[in-house]
């Protein structure tokens, strides 16, 4: 049975696995993510998580298979979203970022069980409101994003993680 927990230093390696596959998918035409190798994610973006205590993954006897950046810092592009709740305070706003599941274990619920995983995290930190985001070429999160009740604020056009030419799906969801 997987179990999500803090991320620690011994499992970056594994995360960073998990990135250059998802990459190798998107490089072959299997997927269509919007990331490029070597410039975002890369190990450094898991060990920036790691050291700010923002890292969570996902194991399964003894593997990781999923990982995730879960905190309130909202991205720059954030600001020009058109957000249905534009004037909350910042310290009730928790946020989702760079999820990933290992694509080899692609189909087994990992991806919706970490944002319900979030959701929890959200709730446990009185924060109601969620925000999180994608690129508007990931169809794949946009759908599965949907499935779970997030809704697209809108799309922002921007320079995301040392990307140029992102169109930025800002998504929300309040917990109620």
């Amino acid at each position: 049975m997987a179990k999500i927990r803090k991320g620690t230093g011994a499992d970056i390696a594994q995360i960073a696995e998990i990135y250059a596959h998802i990459l190798t998918q998107e490089e072959c035409g299997r997927a269509a993510i919007g990331w490029i190798r070597g410039v975002y994610p890369t190990e450094q973006t898991a060990r920036e998580a790691l050291q700010a205590g923002e890292l969570f993954v996902m194991e399964e006897d003894g593997a990781v298979v999923a990982a995730a950046r879960i905190n309130q810092t909202q991205m720059p592009a954030y600001r020009d979203a058109p957000w249905r709740y534009r004037d909350v305070d910042d310290t009730q706003i928790m946020v989702l970022h760079t999820l990933v599941v290992e694509p080899a274990c692609a189909g087994k619920g990992y991806g919706s069980a970490f944002v319900r995983f979030y959701e929890q995290y959200a709730r446990e930190h009185h924060c109601p409101y969620l925000r999180m985001d994608t690129n508007a070429r990931n169809t794949a999160a946009r759908k599965l994003y949907a499935r779970l009740g997030y809704w697209e604020a809108g799309i922002v056009p921007c320079a995301f993680n040392g990307i140029p030419d992102i169109e930025l799906v800002c998504l929300e969801k309040v917990l109620r």
